[in-house]
C-alpha cells in the first residue's frame, strides 16, 4: 500500500524515503508510543502516523527553534504558515540580501518561523550551525523554496495527522533515554559520525559516539526497543566505525547515487546502516527490507 505522507519541513538527510524500511522492524506487537529523540523533520514519526502503527509521538530534539516550528504545526498550523508566507513575500524584492537579512535576525530572536523559511530556501535544504550556534548556511540562488500555497497545505496535513497525540520537547537525547517507559519505540537519528564532532561539525549540538552507545546500552537495559541510523559510506568516504555488535544488530542499506556526489561530477553509491535492537529480534519483529525506490546491497546481519 502507498502512503500520502506530508513533509512540512525541509531537511537534507530526512528519513522519509527509507520510512518502510525502518518500520517494517515494528512487527506485529502494539506499543504505546513512537519517540523521535533527534527529530529533525520527524519523517519516520508523521510516516508511522500516517500507518497508524502508534496510538502516540514524541518528537524531541535539542534545537529548541525546531521543536518550537513543531509545537507550532501541532497548535496552529494557519498561523505558522501566515508567518512563512510573509517572509517569503518580504524576500521577493531583494532574494539575496533578505535572506542574509532574516537569517541574521534568527540568530538573534529564534523565531520558528524563520527556521522554517531558512530550511526551505538554503542550499540543499542543508542545515549548517557554526560553532556559536548560529545558523550559517547560504541561500540557494537557483530556486525560491516552498511556494506559501504549498507550504501551508504540507503544515495542515502534518497537524492532522498528528493533532491531539504528540507531543514536541526541546531536550538533550540523553533525557529522553532517561524517561523511557515500557510500551516505548525509539527511532534515533542522530548526526552522523565525522559531521558532528571536528572540523566537519555542522550541526546545532554534537552527539558523541560515546553518548550514542551509553544510551543504546540504557535503552538495552531497560529493554526499549530502538532502530537506529548512524554510520554509513559514500564511494571511498565513510562517515563512522561500526559500533559493537553487543549493542545492536547491523544491517547495511543500499540507498542508491548520493545526490551531492552526482552534484560533483561523481557517481558515488550511498550505503546506510540500521542498528536494530537485540530485543526486537527476539521477539521476532524482523520483517524483510521494504526499502520503496530501492534495493538493499546487504540485507544481513554483519
Amino acid at each position: 500500500m502507498r502512503y500520502t505522507v506530508p513533509h512540512p519541513i525541509p531537511y537534507q538527510g530526512s528519513k522519509r524515503r527509507l520510512a518502510n524500511a525502518v518500520l517494517c522492524h515494528v512487527g506485529q506487537r502494539k506499543y504505546k508510543r513512537l519517540v523521535e529523540p533527534f527529530a529533525g523533520s520527524a519523517a519516520i514519526t508523521l510516516a508511522a502516523a500516517s500507518r497508524e502503527l502508534f496510538p502516540s509521538f514524541l518528537v524531541g530534539d535539542a534545537l529548541q527553534p525546531l521543536i518550537a516550528l513543531w509545537q507550532g504545526i501541532l497548535q496552529a498550523p494557519a498561523k505558522m504558515a501566515d508567518q512563512y508566507e510573509a517572509l517569503w513575500i518580504r524576500e521577493r524584492s531583494n532574494p539575496v540580501a533578505e535572506y542574509y537579512l532574516i537569517r541574521s535576525e534568527f540568530n538573534i530572536d529564534r523565531n520558528p518561523a524563520k527556521l522554517l523559511y531558512l530550511l526551505a530556501r538554503c542550499v540543499k535544504n542543508s542545515v549548517r550551525f557554526n560553532p556559536s550556534g548560529e545558523f550559517n548556511q547560504s541561500p540557494d540562488k537557483r530556486r525560491t523554496g516552498t511556494q506559501p500555497k504549498t507550504m501551508r497545505a504540507e503544515l495542515n496535513a502534518a497537524h492532522l495527522l498528528l493533532q491531539g497525540r504528540s507531543q514536541a520537547v526541546a531536550s538533550d537525547f540523553m533525557t529522553l533515554f532517561e524517561q523511557a517507559r515500557p510500551g516505548d519505540f525509539f527511532y534515533l537519528d542522530p548526526p552522523y559520525q565525522g559531521t558532528s564532532e571536528g572540523r566537519d561539525q555542522r550541526y546545532f549540538k554534537s552527539v558523541s559516539r560515546e553518548r550514542i552507545m551509553q544510551g543504546l546500552a540504557l535503552l538495552n537495559e531497560k529493554g526499549v526497543p530502538f532502530v537506529l541510523s548512524y554510520d554509513g559510506s559514500c564511494g571511498n568516504m565513510n562517515y563512522g566505525e561500526p559500533l559493537p555488535a553487543d549493542l545492536a544488530d547491523r544491517i547495511l542499506l543500499d540507498v542508491g547515487r548520493s545526490s551531492q556526489a552526482t552534484l560533483n561530477g561523481k557517481d558515488h553509491v550511498t550505503i546506510e546502516s540500521l542498528y536494530i535492537s537485540r530485543c526486537l529480534k527476539c521477539a521476532g519483529s524482523h520483517a524483510p527490507l521494504l526499502l520503496a525506490h530501492y534495493s538493499p546491497q546487504v540485507s544481513m546481519f554483519a
